[in-house]
């Protein structure tokens, strides 16, 4: 990353908000227990499952996306079973092979936007009927997706119903749910994702936190003996309170949402801009992800004061490029952005 740019690349690359620092050093001396049952982590697990409205949720943290979705697999798997996904998964395309490490086949599917669709995942069931093949067992899903799309409300209704007549456990993979939860279109609340899958993770590496995620079981006994789960695969941390600490930071008050609302409205910002010049996106921008299609020489143009991603090419005289606003955007980098681009 060139620090003589301003950085669309993602929304990780500050460190933290304040508030999330603050809690970090707030008893920095004070011993407390190891492993995630200090005072902090139990009161971040009462937050969150009260924020979900799911009082019996189990409630634990690891440090990143990738854990997360490696560990849950694991855990709610047997090793014959595999996992349905989107093409564009994260699972599927940007973990190296995590999840079939474990031993799990993926079952790549077609998707719309970044979103399968309830047909789509009967069709892998019923294609695969005996002992000698894989059983699938579990639906994966990312709100936001990959492509900045959100499922709405009736989407994920949809697909939870499949799951339940097809004996399919649903995941949800929330490294981006704030921007999800904030955004203008018809998502699901936290509460209604919580009661319409069987797991999911609340990212906040990519929300304000320093690092980490909360992975929330939805019922009892989902997955028994999870922590040593987590303890076999190094994600149980014997100082867990620096995990802890950070979501009841998060969830004290309003500021995880908050801080997703203002990466949306940077994003908005940007999208309203680009769409002034005529210029279309690859997928409908809906979240603090957008894919703007853009003649080649502006892109080099553009890349002389600010760093992104080139996605793909559309055509012999265009690309794709990605976007990516966070709650640390600021008012002046937006500006100058469309200062660069209207000149």
């Amino acid at each position: 990353m060139n620090p003589n740019k301003i950085s669309f690349k993602n929304d990780y690359s500050e460190a933290a908000h304040p508030l999330v620092l603050e809690a970090l050093q707030r008893d920095f001396l004070k011993q407390e227990a190891g492993y995630g049952e200090d005072s902090s982590t139990l009161r971040a697990c009462d937050l969150i499952r009260s924020f979900c409205q799911k009082p019996n949720a189990e409630v634990h943290f690891v440090t990143g996306g990738t854990l997360a979705n490696l560990v849950v697999t694991a855990a709610l798997l047997q090793p014959y079973e595999s996992v349905i996904a989107a093409a564009s998964g994260h699972i599927c395309v940007h973990e190296s092979g995590a999840i079939e490490a474990t031993g799990h086949k993926i079952h790549e599917i077609a998707h719309k936007n970044g979103k399968i669709r309830p047909s789509d995942i009967e069709e892998v069931v019923n294609l695969h009927t005996d002992e000698h093949m894989v059983r699938p067992r579990m639906v994966y899903i990312s709100q936001t997706t990959e492509l900045g799309t959100v499922y709405s409300r009736s989407e994920i209704e949809s697909i939870s119903q499949t799951c339940a007549r097809c004996n399919l456990f649903l995941y949800l993979d929330g490294a981006r749910l704030g921007s999800a939860l904030a955004s203008s279109q018809d998502s699901p609340s936290l509460p209604e994702i919580a009661s319409l899958v069987d797991a999911f993770y609340i990212g906040g590496t990519k929300n304000g936190a320093l690092f980490g995620e909360a992975i929330v079981l939805c019922r009892p006994n989902l997955a028994p003996h999870f922590r040593n789960n987590l303890k076999q695969r190094g994600a149980l941390l014997a100082k867990g309170r620096a995990l802890g600490a950070q979501f009841e930071a998060l969830f004290t008050g309003n500021l995880f949402l908050e801080l997703a609302k203002k990466a949306n409205s940077a994003a908005e910002k940007l999208t309203a801009a680009i769409g002034a010049k005529g210029y279309q996106f690859a997928y409908p921008p809906m979240s603090n992800q957008i894919f703007p299609i853009l003649p080649d020489e502006l892109i080099k143009k553009m890349s002389d004061s600010f760093d992104f991603y080139i996605w793909n090419r559309v055509d012999s005289g265009h690309r794709t490029i990605r976007l990516v606003t966070s709650w640390a955007t600021s008012e002046e980098s937006i500006e100058r952005f469309i200062e660069v681009l209207s000149a």
